[in-house]
């Protein structure tokens, strides 16, 4: 069966807990490092500012950046 969301970022609703997928892909951009994340292996983003993360150190960093700045 062929794939054709393969290499395309996928579009995703970030929910308190998981995600919603609303447009096929098999990847996200981290909103901060601009580093691919496999779908199966995203862990970290932030339903608030709606923005996936590549690990816990590069979420806990922009969150407080965040609430810093008033976003959140």
């Amino acid at each position: 069966m062929l794939n054709f969301s393969a290499g395309r970022p996928a579009k995703l609703r970030y929910l308190s807990g998981s995600f919603k997928l609303v447009s096929d892909g098999d990847h996200v951009v981290c909103a901060v490092t601009g580093q691919k994340i496999p779908l199966s292996g995203l862990r970290y983003w932030s339903s608030e500012l709606q923005e996936p993360y590549a690990s816990a150190e590069v979420a806990s960093a922009r969150y407080a950046e965040a609430k810093s700045k008033g976003l959140i």
